[in-house]
């Protein structure tokens, strides 16, 4: 059985002597790190706010595109009528293009969550056991919601 890494913030003494009140977004003293981390900093995090927003604005110019071609695609009617092997393809890039979108739009999604619990001083923490994620992890991958522990045991089911 493997120890689960103890955590520490910069701010968690003062966080005892305030009751745990918590202002509308987090400082980087808030979050959680494991303890042969060095806390966050403003200017990490900053940094990170900047790559995960430029994130979001790539994937949302990439999903506009991606459902421009999908109508495109299904409004030109190609496949209809045609032979077996243009249909197959048409179907092919339908699905191509769905794929893309729907990859697009999940990305956004967990970018978005990903900046919502920064603000709210939960960033870093697994969402399944609650242990620290690890900074270098999320330096790496910003959007990362689960400890590695965590997410090797899910990639093995």
């Amino acid at each position: 059985m493997t120890k689960a890494p103890a955590t520490k913030t910069a701010s968690s003494t003062a966080a005892a002597t305030r009751g745990n009140s918590r202002t509308s977004k987090a400082t980087a003293g808030d979050l959680v790190v494991r303890v042969d981390e060095d806390p966050w900093t403003e200017a990490e995090l900053a940094e990170l706010r900047e790559e995960l927003t430029a994130e979001i604005e790539r994937h949302e110019a990439h999903a506009r595109t991606v459902r421009a071609d999908l109508a495109d695609l299904l409004v030109s009617g190609e496949g209809g009528g045609g032979d077996a092997a243009d249909v197959g393809t048409s179907n092919f890039e339908r699905d191509q293009e769905l794929a893309l979108a729907a990859y697009a739009s999940e990305a956004i999604n967990q970018t978005r969550l990903a900046l919502q619990k920064m603000a709210q001083g939960t960033y870093g923490q697994c969402d399944n056991c609650g242990q620290p994620i690890g900074k270098g992890r999320l330096q790496v991958y910003p959007r990362a919601t689960l400890c590695m522990t965590c997410k090797e045991r899910e990639e093995r089911r």
